[in-house]
């Protein structure tokens, strides 16, 4: 199967209220799609999150480095073995958002030409627990949102974006808890927001108050003193922002991280599914961690999901249900608490194309 067109696609879907991310105020996630076709004629398809603080790229960035490097590399070659696909694109270095996305609508289009949902394929579960993100809020209002959403959706397992100084996260742990009760799971990820010096006491704290596991309480680097700071902390430090590739997943567990965040729609499935064997490998929690999905994203990180072990926290992919919005028709369902799968080779014929704006050629 070779790649014989493509095309690239944007859309804007709103949020229900303003969210605050650790570095920007949003009413709305921007998104870059590329569509695939090949001759033996399937299509693929998937997304970007249009966020550079995030990817390290624009969209006429991902564009170019699609268009002018990866495709046309890409295009010489049979795309049946994509772990092979993959590592030939490692002949450009950098572009790493751009790999991911052509990575990802490779997937798709394989998973269209086997006539197997992706999740099928890789042997996983036909449904997938779930966690909710609580953004940054004044605590109070996070614990209402987490009641709502939890009487609306069943979740039993809340991630609560810390970052809004020591005092704050605490007491925002506190009233959680106290609004949730006991039987549900809480963790925070902080963003990196604290000095690597306040990182132990802040874990500590965290944990003290009831986190599961703390992720990126400061800038984490795969060297010494990461490893001192696993060490001495009394739950899991989960590795995010500080991993940049697969080549970084394997310094930070080589250097004893206890817990990882996978996240396709930064990294691409083919590395992180091999992030995921490494992981299991090493004895490291694992979570399909949120990238600012619409529901369309959401589908290859739930099938990735659903093939990890009972061990790993629920998977935080359920942001596409803030938006108001969605460039798919359907619907994923959420009932207590966990995501149904959809049984359905690959997501393009799922794409409302009208809701879209083509790029010119």
């Amino acid at each position: 199967m070779r790649l014989v067109k493509w095309s690239f696609h944007t859309c804007r879907l709103p949020y229900e209220r303003p969210v605050q991310w650790s570095d920007v105020v949003e009413d709305a996630a921007e998104f870059l799609l590329i569509k695939v076709e090949s001759d033996t004629g399937h299509t693929g398809v998937a997304e970007m999150t249009l966020k550079p603080t995030w990817t390290g790229a624009s969209r006429r960035g991902l564009v170019a480095a699609l268009e002018d490097l990866l495709l046309p590399l890409v295009a010489r070659n049979v795309v049946d073995d994509l772990t092979a696909v993959r590592r030939a694109m490692d002949a450009y270095p950098g572009n790493l958002a751009a790999r991911a996305l052509l990575d990802n609508a490779l997937w798709d289009l394989q998973a269209a030409a086997s006539g197997r949902a992706l999740w099928r394929a890789w042997n996983g579960r036909s449904t997938v627990p779930l966690t909710w993100v609580l953004t940054r809020q004044a605590p109070a209002l996070m614990a209402a949102e987490a009641i709502a959403v939890r009487a609306k959706y069943g979740f039993d397992s809340i991630k609560v974006k810390g970052g809004q100084g020591l005092e704050t996260d605490v007491r925002a742990m506190h009233e959680l808890r106290a609004a949730l009760g006991d039987s549900v799971r809480l963790y925070v990820d902080a963003n990196g927001a604290y000095a690597f010096d306040q990182a132990m006491g802040y874990v500590a704290a965290m944990a003290d108050a009831g986190a599961e596991v703390v992720e990126d309480p400061c800038g984490l680097r795969p060297d010494a003193a990461f490893t001192r700071l696993q060490a001495a902390t009394p739950v899991p430090v989960l590795v995010d922002f500080g991993c940049e590739s697969l080549r970084d997943a394997q310094l930070f567990l080589e250097r004893g991280a206890k817990a990882f965040s996978l996240k396709p729609g930064r990294f691409g499935l083919t590395d992180t599914r091999e992030m995921a064997r490494l992981s299991s490998q090493a004895g490291c929690k694992v979570v399909v961690g949120m990238f600012g999905e619409s529901a369309l994203g959401t589908l290859p990180a739930l099938s990735l999901a659903s093939t990890l072990t009972n061990d790993a926290l629920p998977a935080e992919v359920t942001w596409f249900l803030a938006m108001t919005q969605q460039c798919i028709t359907h619907a994923i369902e959420v009932r207590d608490g966990m995501a149904v799968l959809p049984d359905i080779a690959g997501s393009a014929s799922l794409v409302d194309w009208s809701r879209l704006t083509p790029l010119p050629r």
